[in-house]
């Protein structure tokens, strides 16, 4: 097992990455109160929450198992969460256990920043994506239909536990959508991460253990240090959403269910890198060798069909980074070198998503 630490003061908590942590890990003595609630979703229940739900044996362990995907990801499927804890009586004392994927753990994290003003959860991530991304930092929400993640807070969990053994059922769609949040480490803040990327691709593809683990690891170090040095995203921490703006448009243009997170964001990713050579920031060749690293894992590298500028200018008005009615995007300086930035040329953000969609 391999520790990270995030620092946050009193919030700080760890991240332990390790095989078999859902077997050997001793999750039962991080919980402080005596009721455990273990929230998943109808995917990920019949393969591990009977593991999970032996680790609480002494204590109140209520299990709620929920629908799978991001359509779910709502206050509805919230108020589901409330009426389970309410009805099994929990009180503020009780730690709940994010036990899924990003929208488990969006859900579970908003729950507990909600819950009688704030109850312990734990995070208990079962893809690459929420293990490397979502899991960690305290980002929680639920969509709206006009936007995604709108309706949420910040809340720290007590600690993310990651089994990577667990990546061995997941889907081959899954695990690339995980990737493509791999990749942006290297393309925002660690050009040595995605040197290291390209050359393992290969092996990561074919799933070798080291090196996932490898990757996981790196990605979690850099997502610890980004939000120790800014927890509640006032500056350097919305560098973490490059190709998120141009993401999340296509997830809310398509209803949440036409891709995964990670593929949006691989598109968007692609588009952000276009624009920032666009503005004169990149040479040529960063776009064409990320478009086949991320094609390499059957990720999707254009936009939806149909999709216009002014559909996305519209959607991306209503997106987080937004201030002062500007619109502030995540582009490339130099791979490993990104910028939060609402001065640009606004031609080269026409130009770059007429050439997406196509116009």
């Amino acid at each position: 097992m391999r520790t990270l630490q995030v620092a946050l003061a009193e919030r700080s908590y760890p991240i332990h990455i390790g095989e078999g942590l859902l077997d050997s890990f001793p999750l039962a003595e991080q919980v402080r109160g005596n009721q455990v609630m273990i929230i998943t979703n109808e995917t990920i229940a019949p393969i591990y929450l009977d593991k999970l739900t032996r680790q609480f044996a002494g204590i109140q362990c209520d299990t709620l198992i929920l629908p799978d995907g991001e359509k779910f990801k709502t206050l509805d499927t919230l108020e589901t969460i409330f009426d389970a804890l309410m009805s099994k009586r929990h009180s503020r004392t009780t730690t709940l256990v994010a036990l899924g994927g990003g929208v488990i753990g969006d859900m579970v994290g908003f729950a507990a920043a909600c819950y009688q003003r704030g109850v312990d959860f734990i995070q208990v991530p079962t893809t690459l994506l929420a293990q490397v991304d979502s899991s960690v930092g305290g980002k929680t929400a639920v969509n709206h239909p006009r936007g995604k993640n709108m309706i949420g807070a910040f809340h720290q969990p007590r600690l993310v536990l990651i089994d990577t053994l667990v990546l061995d059922t997941l889907p081959a769609r899954e695990l690339a959508a995980g990737y493509a949040e791999v990749v942006k480490y290297g393309l925002i803040r660690d050009p040595d991460f995605y040197a290291w990327l390209e050359t393992n691709n290969q092996g990561l593809l074919s799933r070798e253990a080291e090196l996932l683990a490898e990757a996981i690891y790196r990605s979690c170090e850099n997502k610890a240090q980004v939000v120790a040095d800014d927890e509640t995203e006032q500056g350097n921490r919305a560098l973490l959403n490059l190709g998120h703006t141009f993401g999340h448009a296509m997830e809310t243009a398509t209803g949440y269910s036409h891709w995964l997170h990670g593929e949006a964001v691989a598109v968007g990713m692609i588009m952000a890198v276009h624009m920032s050579r666009e503005l004169g920031w990149l040479e040529q060749g960063l776009e064409e060798k990320l478009t086949a690293l991320l094609a390499s894992w059957k990720l999707p590298v254009a936009v939806p069909q149909g999709m216009t500028p002014a559909q996305f200018m519209d959607l991306m008005a209503m997106d987080k980074k937004v201030l002062n009615g500007q619109l502030r995007l995540v582009l490339l300086k130099a791979l490993g070198q990104a910028v939060v930035t609402a001065e640009y040329d606004k031609g080269a953000l026409d130009s770059t998503l007429e050439a997406f969609c196509g116009v």
